[in-house]
Protein backbone atom coordinates (compact mmCIF):
# COMPACT_ATOMS: atom_id res chain seq x y z
CA UNK A 1 0.00 0.00 0.00
CA UNK A 2 2.58 2.54 0.65
CA UNK A 3 4.97 1.94 -2.47
CA UNK A 4 1.41 2.71 -4.40
CA UNK A 5 0.91 5.99 -2.31
CA UNK A 6 4.57 6.37 -2.85
CA UNK A 7 4.56 5.59 -6.72
CA UNK A 8 1.28 7.45 -7.22
CA UNK A 9 2.95 10.76 -5.62
CA UNK A 10 6.20 10.76 -7.50
CA UNK A 11 3.73 10.69 -10.66
CA UNK A 12 1.78 13.25 -9.67
CA UNK A 13 4.95 15.56 -8.43
CA UNK A 14 6.84 14.34 -11.91
CA UNK A 15 3.61 15.61 -13.67
CA UNK A 16 2.68 18.69 -11.69
CA UNK A 17 6.50 20.38 -10.66
CA UNK A 18 7.45 21.44 -14.17
CA UNK A 19 4.10 22.99 -14.53
CA UNK A 20 4.46 24.97 -11.95
CA UNK A 21 8.01 25.23 -11.42
CA UNK A 22 9.77 28.38 -13.44
CA UNK A 23 13.12 28.17 -15.17
CA UNK A 24 15.41 30.92 -14.50
CA UNK A 25 16.14 34.20 -16.17
CA UNK A 26 19.46 34.83 -17.00
CA UNK A 27 20.72 38.62 -17.40
CA UNK A 28 23.79 40.81 -18.07
CA UNK A 29 24.14 43.86 -16.09
CA UNK A 30 26.68 47.08 -16.58
CA UNK A 31 28.40 48.51 -13.25
CA UNK A 32 28.97 51.40 -14.64
CA UNK A 33 31.42 53.61 -12.56
CA UNK A 34 34.01 56.63 -12.81
CA UNK A 35 36.54 58.36 -10.21
CA UNK A 36 35.15 61.27 -8.81
CA UNK A 37 36.55 64.00 -6.47
CA UNK A 38 36.04 62.12 -3.44
CA UNK A 39 36.98 58.22 -4.44
CA UNK A 40 34.81 55.75 -6.91
CA UNK A 41 31.39 56.48 -8.22
CA UNK A 42 28.61 54.69 -9.45
CA UNK A 43 25.92 55.26 -11.94
CA UNK A 44 22.39 53.67 -11.40
CA UNK A 45 19.09 54.09 -13.29
CA UNK A 46 15.64 54.06 -11.71
CA UNK A 47 13.88 50.66 -12.33
CA UNK A 48 10.84 51.07 -15.21
CA UNK A 49 8.20 49.69 -12.98
CA UNK A 50 9.36 50.74 -9.53
CA UNK A 51 11.43 53.31 -9.81
CA UNK A 52 14.01 51.50 -7.79
CA UNK A 53 17.89 52.05 -8.03
CA UNK A 54 19.14 49.37 -10.03
CA UNK A 55 22.40 49.24 -12.57
CA UNK A 56 21.36 48.96 -16.46
CA UNK A 57 20.64 45.16 -17.34
CA UNK A 58 18.84 43.39 -19.93
CA UNK A 59 18.60 39.83 -21.79
CA UNK A 60 21.77 38.44 -23.17
CA UNK A 61 21.73 40.00 -27.33
CA UNK A 62 22.06 37.85 -29.90
CA UNK A 63 25.51 38.17 -31.81
CA UNK A 64 26.91 39.63 -28.97
CA UNK A 65 29.01 38.53 -25.97
CA UNK A 66 28.01 39.17 -22.12
CA UNK A 67 30.44 42.01 -22.37
CA UNK A 68 28.87 43.47 -25.27
CA UNK A 69 25.65 43.21 -24.19
CA UNK A 70 26.37 44.90 -20.62
CA UNK A 71 27.90 47.93 -22.62
CA UNK A 72 24.57 48.25 -25.06
CA UNK A 73 22.97 47.87 -21.84
CA UNK A 74 24.68 50.67 -20.51
CA UNK A 75 23.54 52.84 -23.07
CA UNK A 76 20.26 52.02 -24.12
CA UNK A 77 19.39 52.51 -20.10
CA UNK A 78 22.02 54.79 -19.22
CA UNK A 79 23.14 57.21 -22.12
CA UNK A 80 27.54 55.44 -21.80
CA UNK A 81 28.52 56.42 -25.02
CA UNK A 82 32.08 55.78 -24.29
CA UNK A 83 33.04 53.09 -21.54
CA UNK A 84 35.73 50.43 -21.66
CA UNK A 85 35.07 47.05 -20.52
CA UNK A 86 36.29 44.47 -18.75
CA UNK A 87 35.67 41.10 -19.91
CA UNK A 88 35.63 39.67 -16.67
CA UNK A 89 32.29 38.87 -14.66
CA UNK A 90 32.81 40.95 -11.18
CA UNK A 91 30.27 38.28 -10.36
CA UNK A 92 26.66 37.66 -10.07
CA UNK A 93 23.51 38.02 -8.33
CA UNK A 94 19.55 36.93 -7.93
CA UNK A 95 16.18 38.64 -8.19
CA UNK A 96 12.80 38.12 -9.08
CA UNK A 97 11.99 39.91 -12.32
CA UNK A 98 8.06 40.46 -12.42
CA UNK A 99 6.39 39.87 -15.59
CA UNK A 100 3.86 41.56 -17.33
CA UNK A 101 1.34 38.70 -16.65
CA UNK A 102 1.70 39.21 -13.06
CA UNK A 103 4.23 36.46 -11.93
CA UNK A 104 7.84 36.24 -11.04
CA UNK A 105 10.72 35.16 -12.65
CA UNK A 106 13.86 34.10 -10.92
CA UNK A 107 16.42 35.66 -12.94
CA UNK A 108 20.28 35.60 -12.35
CA UNK A 109 22.58 38.58 -13.13
CA UNK A 110 26.13 38.47 -14.48
CA UNK A 111 28.11 41.95 -13.50
CA UNK A 112 30.58 43.59 -15.52
CA UNK A 113 32.59 46.55 -14.60
CA UNK A 114 31.93 49.13 -17.41
CA UNK A 115 34.87 52.10 -17.03
CA UNK A 116 32.59 55.43 -18.37
CA UNK A 117 34.75 57.89 -20.43
CA UNK A 118 31.45 59.62 -21.74
CA UNK A 119 27.59 59.84 -21.23
CA UNK A 120 25.03 61.54 -23.47
CA UNK A 121 22.15 63.36 -22.02
CA UNK A 122 19.38 61.81 -25.28
CA UNK A 123 19.58 57.55 -25.12
CA UNK A 124 16.72 55.06 -25.67
CA UNK A 125 15.28 55.44 -22.70
CA UNK A 126 15.96 58.46 -21.06
CA UNK A 127 12.14 59.60 -21.18
CA UNK A 128 11.58 56.61 -19.37
CA UNK A 129 14.78 56.84 -16.28
CA UNK A 130 16.61 58.42 -14.38
CA UNK A 131 19.92 58.01 -13.55
CA UNK A 132 22.37 59.21 -11.21
CA UNK A 133 25.76 59.32 -9.89
CA UNK A 134 26.47 58.60 -6.51
CA UNK A 135 29.37 57.54 -4.05
CA UNK A 136 30.33 53.89 -4.01
CA UNK A 137 28.78 53.71 -0.14
CA UNK A 138 25.76 55.96 -1.17
CA UNK A 139 25.00 52.96 -4.30
CA UNK A 140 25.40 49.88 -1.73
CA UNK A 141 22.60 51.83 0.55
CA UNK A 142 20.47 52.54 -2.19
CA UNK A 143 20.49 49.21 -4.58
CA UNK A 144 17.70 46.52 -3.10
CA UNK A 145 20.18 43.11 -3.63
CA UNK A 146 22.48 41.69 -1.24
CA UNK A 147 24.37 40.44 -3.56
CA UNK A 148 24.41 43.28 -6.04
CA UNK A 149 25.70 45.44 -2.84
CA UNK A 150 28.77 43.16 -2.24
CA UNK A 151 29.57 43.56 -6.04
CA UNK A 152 29.47 47.34 -5.70
CA UNK A 153 31.50 46.94 -2.46
CA UNK A 154 34.45 45.00 -4.14
CA UNK A 155 35.14 47.76 -7.09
Amino acid sequence: MITKISRIARAIGDTISPMISRPHGRQVAALCTRQGKKGKEVLLVTSLTKGRWIVPKGWPMEGKSFPETALEEAWEEAGVRKGSINGQMLGSYTYKKMQKNGTELPCVVDVYSVQVDQLEDEFPESSERSRRWVPQAEAIELVKEPQLKQIISII
